[in-house]
């Protein structure tokens, strides 16, 4: 047996294995549907059913390998599941000063017509309104590491008949990811968390925060008066210097910022401390961050509040990875469930390459050669996840035969402690 194809059945391996703790409580037709489902998309780089049912290789019409998974995918939504399992057990990586980024996004389909529930969205790359799906994704990623954790991701619109409001779809992805870490992490969202339906149930669940602010909410100064953001900053000197390095249409720059903080309230919760911090040198306009995380001996507050909010855009890669190596925007089934169903999927896919694959030692040899399998010109970037989807997709697309069965729940007849159980089905 080859090189390629040892490596090959060590992947398959682990998708199977993966798949089979992904799919605890359901039943067998599920755990085989998500296990096939979770190797097509890695092994096709595609959501496209037809691509899928190809790299399964099934001795059967391909037509009816597809008419199978198109069944599968609008039965039952799996959306619950597949999240409360990658809450449940990427919890494991958040730690109290680890960065819970929250973020709202969008799957255009500008050329549809009869997708279920088709909505009206704002394309946030192109800044125009476009017809597509609102997404709500929550990461975890550590502030001095590259490890970043996909923990829930939901694919919504607000036609159909459960959707509340936007408000609703955030908190609920909070609450749901903060259940799993014990209010672990710090909450951070991007312009568009500073709506008072947001900021107050953070302040009410005991959820620290660092939210970006559009400038136009008032709060409290020290001595009581009231302002709005914008005109409080303007009084917040910066006494911190820094220098940071970002990456812009592929070139680096450095970056002189200045940064202050006052201490301030909001109206609402006028009891609670609250830090408004103030980054200056990014643009023409500061960044304003409120927060309720405290200042702490032996810390530079507004250094460390501002590499919490930088570190959200580490973030920013993970969704543009998901879109463009598993070709998210380019689904063509029809129904709801069935869209919903597939954005869980590539997820729970995402899930896999972030933090399974190289996560345990003994799969760091794996990881390295999957790596090698991308055929990169350079060093393999401290962004792992494009190098890893095009090792795996290398590997299991060269493969003879489809994906192993999910690995099946164990049979025993021994009692499991609660804390060691695997979280309900949703």
């Amino acid at each position: 047996m080859s090189n390629d194809s040892k490596l090959g059945g060590k992947i398959k391996s682990q998708i199977g294995r993966f798949a089979g703790r992904l799919t605890h409580g359901l039943n067998k037709a599920k755990r085989r549907f998500v296990g096939e489902m979770l190797y097509g998309i890695q092994a096709a780089k595609d959501v496209k059913l037809s691509n899928i049912a190809r790299s399964l290789d099934e001795p059967i019409a391909l037509i009816e390998t597809e008419d199978r998974l198109s069944r599968n995918l609008r039965q039952k939504d799996l959306t619950s599941h597949i999240n409360g399992w990658t809450c449940w057990e990427g919890a494991g990586q958040v730690d109290e000063d680890t960065v819970v980024a929250v973020d709202l996004s969008d799957v255009r389909k500008e050329y549809a017509k009869k997708m279920e529930h088709l909505a009206g969205i704002r394309d946030g790359s192109k800044g125009e309104l476009a017809r597509g799906y609102w997404t709500c994704d929550v990461l975890a990623a550590e502030v001095e590491e590259d490890r970043i954790t996909p923990l829930y991701g939901e694919l919504y619109s607000q036609e159909a008949e459960d959707f509340v409001s936007e408000n609703d779809q955030i908190l609920k992805a909070i609450r749901a990811v903060m259940a799993a870490t014990r209010k672990k992490g710090i909450v951070v969202i991007d312009r568009g968390g500073d709506r008072r339906e947001i900021l107050i149930p953070l302040l009410d669940d005991g959820l620290r925060f660092v939210v970006r602010q559009d400038g136009d909410r008032h709060i409290l100064m020290p001595g009581g008066k009231r302002c709005a953001i914008v005109q409080a900053a303007r009084w917040c000197k910066g006494r911190v210097t820094r220098e940071v390095e970002v990456e812009s249409e592929g070139h680096r720059e450095v970056k002189h910022l200045t940064l202050g903080a006052l201490e301030v309230r909001i109206p609402e919760r006028p009891g609670i401390p609250l830090w408004l911090v103030v980054i200056r040198g990014f643009g023409k306009e500061p960044i304003l961050l409120l927060t309720n995380v405290a200042p702490k001996p032996g810390r530079v507050h507004v250094v460390w509040i501002a590499d919490v909010y930088l570190t959200r855009w580490k973030c920013e890669e993970t969704y543009r990875f998901m879109k463009q190596s598993y070709q998210v925007e380019d689904v063509r089934v029809r129904s709801y469930i069935s869209l919903r169903n597939t954005y869980a999927l590539v997820r729970a896919a995402t899930y896999f390459v972030s933090a399974v694959l190289g996560a345990k030692a003994k799969l760091n040899l794996i990881f390295k050669k999957v790596c090698e399998k991308s055929k990169r010109f350079f060093e393999v970037a401290t962004f792992f996840h494009y190098a890893v989807a095009d090792g795996i997709h290398r590997l299991l697309f060269a493969s003879r035969r489809g994906p192993d069965s999910a690995a099946p729940e164990p049979a025993t007849n021994q009692l499991v402690l609660a804390f060691l159980a695997p979280p309900p089905s949703g």
